[in-house]
């Protein structure tokens, strides 16, 4: 029973993944990385340093994953590009040292990314309805 709920939520997900529209994918990306971020700070405060890493290097997974996204031809793509480098540095820093302060400083960045990404979304679907 537990197994076929697993599933058909494993099959909702990729199905979500699968038909969404790129800012939609972009958002997503965004939200594992906050929730990645946000675990690995919890395990470190509860001294379960195993899965705290397992949530930094799923986070710096993400993380690649929106270097790869980026389309170079623009300007802010290479801002971006740098600014992801930067967090990934600091999570492997924060994964060695197990240091939630690291973590909190990537996440409030990350944070302010996706908020700042999901306005522009916004914006531009406003503007098609119009």
């Amino acid at each position: 029973m537990y197994s076929t709920g697993v599933n058909a939520y494993n099959q909702y997900r990729t199905t979500a993944v699968q038909t969404a529209r790129p800012g939609k994918l972009l958002l997503m990306l965004y939200d594992g990385l906050i929730l990645s971020l946000k675990q690995a700070r919890q395990c470190i405060e509860q001294g379960v340093l195993s899965e705290a890493h397992h949530h930094l290097i799923k986070a710096q997974d993400i993380i690649t994953e929106l270097m790869c996204t980026l389309n170079m031809d623009y300007e802010i793509s290479a801002n971006l590009y740098q600014l992801y480098d930067y967090f990934k540095r600091r999570l492997v820093q924060a994964n060695i040292r197990k240091d939630a302060r690291v973590i909190d400083e990537v996440l409030s960045f990350v944070t302010e990314l996706r908020d700042t990404w999901e306005s522009v979304i916004r914006q531009g679907a406003d503007s098609l309805a119009r």
